[in-house]
Parts: structure tokens; C-alpha cells; sequence
């Protein structure tokens, strides 16, 4: 059946699907249905951390193993029902120019995504207004990148430190696994100042690399990162995405970026404790509900910090 397609109703649209039974994550089995299937039944939980959010595809057209492509304009093969957000960016050179960005707001538009092979989804901190303006951002994040010889073990020893002085500063943080190698530090925010965010990340940043030298390091470059954690600040840049809240991973097995809890951080002491596939994620959030919903309900001001 190669080639096939199936129309289907989602809500009050009408969607045509392909190669439903195309294997995509070959070393599992996971087929392009059960892609769509996940995000389906994972739609309730990931649809408000994605909502109103400029959105870039890592598509895998050809499965895990055959490549992808980053892609941020939609405009040549997107519905009229999917909205996008026509957003000025740095063009190459430095040229501006405009970019239709997909807004993935509900369920149909989520499978038509799905159906792309977008199996990533990676949004910015801020939302996009009605008028396709840039809000300011509402989210603070920390990204924790483990160099050679560093694990998810590590980066949850860096997230318990940052937890520590993030309360102290006010805020509710909430932690996710990256779905990869390492996992994210969010904190809801209020600001004006689209730079903000990035101050106060690179000098906390800076702070704890000063702290513990051994463990954590505030700057990209890769001599330096060996054995130890890397604490992206510069993803609060408010051109850069970040992997969105139960969005796949194109990785050997389909993981997913995976909100956990503070215990599960302080309890991890080997890789598998902070490793989800799609399949876990379906089971676990039927009992623990979203672990990711203070974000949302949780923003402060950012405090004058470094």
C-alpha cells in the first residue's frame, strides 16, 4: 500500500493523510500512523504551551534515518485554515525578510503537521498577536546541554542548583526532559523588554559556571565542554525556538521532550530515569496530569540580577 492516503474529518475540517503505514522510527517499528496517532491523543496537554506561537518544523520526510530539514515558511503547501504569522526576520547578509510562520492552535492543524513528517516542533517564548504582531516574552529558559562525557545525570544536578535560585527569586520553575540528551529549566515571566530574558539567563549562567567550574559552563565553545553541562542562555533570544512540551524527537526511538516533576530530577542517577518514548508519555500523563501548566499561571516580574 504504498502511497496510500485516507481522507478523514478532524474537527470541522477535512484532511487528506498519506503513507500512514511508512515506518519512521525504523529501530522501533513507530510508523508515520502512530505519529499522528500520539499527537492526536497528546493534543489536550501540548496545544496551550504551543498556541500563538511562531513554530518551525524539523520534518523527517523520509523517516529518522533518511534526513530532515528545518522549515519555518509554510505559505507554498499550508491550508487557508492554518494560520500563520507573517514575521519580518534577519534574512542571509542581514536582508530582512518575511516569514510565514505556522501557528499550530488545535487539533487540525496539529495532524496536518503531523502528517508533514514534522515530527519536532520548536516555538519561541513569545506569542504572535491578531494583528501578526510580537508579544513580549512569557517564558524564561534555561537550556542544559551535556558536553562528551556529560549525561542527563548531570544536567539534573545543574537544574537542581538553578530550581534552588530561581524560587529564591520569586519564580515557579517547571523542568522537561530535552527528548534528546538533556532537558530544559522554565520559568514564567512578565517584562517590557524583549532583552531581558537573556540578561538575566546569562548572568545566572555565568554565576553558577563561576560556582562550579568542574560541572557547568556559560559559554558554547566546544573545548570547554567536555564532562560538563552547558547552560544555553542565549535560547531566550527572541529569533531562537526551543523544543516545544511533548513534541517527538527525531532520535533512534521516539522520545519526547517530557515535563517531569522536581522529585524525578533530584531522584535521576542514570540515563533511562529521564528517558520517555511516546508510548510512556501516553501512560504517565494519564496520571499525573500536566506537569508543565504552572508555566502559564505562574509569571513574575524579572529581577534586577548579576
Amino acid at each position: 500500500m504504498a502511497g496510500s492516503r485516507i481522507t478523514v474529518r478532524v474537527g470541522e475540517r477535512q484532511l487528506t493523510l498519506s503513507n500512514l503505514e511508512k515506518v519512521l522510527y525504523p529501530r522501533h517499528g513507530f510508523t508515520k500512523g502512530e505519529v499522528l496517532d500520539y499527537y492526536t491523543r497528546i493534543a489536550p496537554l501540548l496545544l496551550p504551551h504551543i498556541r500563538d506561537r511562531a513554530m518551525t518544523f524539523v520534518r523527517f520526510p523520509d523517516g529518522v534515518d533518511g534526513g530532515s530539514f528545518f522549515e519555518k515558511d509554510v505559505s507554498r503547501h499550508a491550508p487557508e485554515w492554518v494560520r500563520t504569522a507573517r514575521l519580518t526576520v534577519g534574512g542571509r547578509g542581514g536582508d530582512p525578510e518575511v516569514v510565514a510562520y505556522p501557528l499550530i492552535n488545535d487539533l487540525p492543524e496539529l495532524v496536518w503537521a503531523a502528517n508533514l513528517a514534522a515530527l519536532e516542533l520548536h516555538v519561541h517564548q513569545w506569542t504572535v498577536g491578531p494583528d501578526d504582531e510580537r508579544s513580549t516574552p512569557d517564558r524564561l529558559v534555561f537550556d542544559l546541554d551535556p558536553g562528551p562525557g556529560a549525561t542527563v545525570v548531570d544536567c539534573s544536578r545543574v537544574a537542581e542548583r538553578l530550581r534552588d535560585v530561581l524560587t529564591g527569586h520569586g519564580f515557579t520553575p517547571v523542568a522537561k526532559t530535552s527528548g534528546a540528551k538533556g532537558m530544559q529549566v522554565y520559568a514564567g515571566v512578565e517584562t517590557d523588554d524583549p532583552a531581558a530574558p537573556s540578561r538575566y539567563a546569562k548572568a545566572l549562567a555565568e554565576r553558577l559556571a563561576a560556582e562550579t567550574p568542574d560541572l557547568v559552563v556559560a559559554r558554547m565553545t566546544k573545548n570547554l565542554r567536555p564532562g560538563k553541562v552547558f547552560i544555553d542562555w542565549s535560547q531566550n533570544n527572541p529569533f531562537k525556538t526551543t523544543v516545544a512540551p511533548y513534541s517527538l524527537r527525531g532520535r533512534d526511538e521516539p522520545t519526547v521532550s517530557t515535563p517531569v516533576t522536581w522529585d524525578e530530577v533530584r531522584a535521576c542517577r542514570h540515563v533511562a530515569h529521564l528517558r520517555f518514548t511516546a508510548d510512556d508519555v501516553l501512560t504517565r500523563v494519564a496520571d499525573t496530569g500536566d506537569l508543565f501548566a504552572d508555566l502559564d499561571r505562574t509569571r513574575v516580574p524579572i529581577p534586577a540580577f548579576g
